[in-house]
């Protein structure tokens, strides 16, 4: 499986962590940025990882700035992303098993490295998307996401 990830300036030091135990468990993990504790704009991050996943370069993507919400807000814009800021596993767990996100995000500055981290990333990566009511759903959003009319 492989993981694009990817964060600002904020999420940096975390990220980096991550990325180290991702490896540790076999995982191949590209990184999007950032590099370093400089300040850089999350959209160039988020787009850039969402991308990846969208193109399935990556099976997920993981995106951390201080909030989570710039992150999820960017990455949602590209088609065929299902962007989810979870900041426990159970977020984590309905966001893959309900609603089939393929980007999980998490908020940096809420969230400190640690056990707590590790269970919403391998929630998030374990977990398999249930289908059934929930496809009907998701294929919704894709077919306006992939429609030519909008508001």
């Amino acid at each position: 499986m492989k993981i694009a990830i990817g964060s600002d300036h904020r999420g940096f030091t975390v990220k980096k962590k991550i990325i180290e135990y991702l490896r540790s468990k076999g995982y191949k993990v590209s990184d999007y940025g950032a590099d370093s504790a400089e300040s850089i704009d999350y959209p160039d991050i988020a787009i850039r990882v969402a991308e990846a996943v969208a193109a399935r370069k990556s099976t997920y993507g993981i995106l951390m700035c201080y909030s989570g919400q710039g992150m999820i807000m960017a990455a949602n814009k590209v088609r065929g992303v299902r962007a989810a800021l979870c900041v426990d596993p159970t977020y984590a767990r309905f966001a893959r098993a309900h609603n089939n996100a393929n980007v999980l995000v998490m908020p940096a500055g809420f969230i400190k490295y640690g056990v707590r981290m590790r269970s919403i990333i391998n929630t998030f990566i374990r977990t398999e998307f249930e289908g059934g009511r929930h496809l009907r759903r998701i294929k919704k959003i894709g077919q306006y996401e992939n429609s030519t009319r909008r508001i």
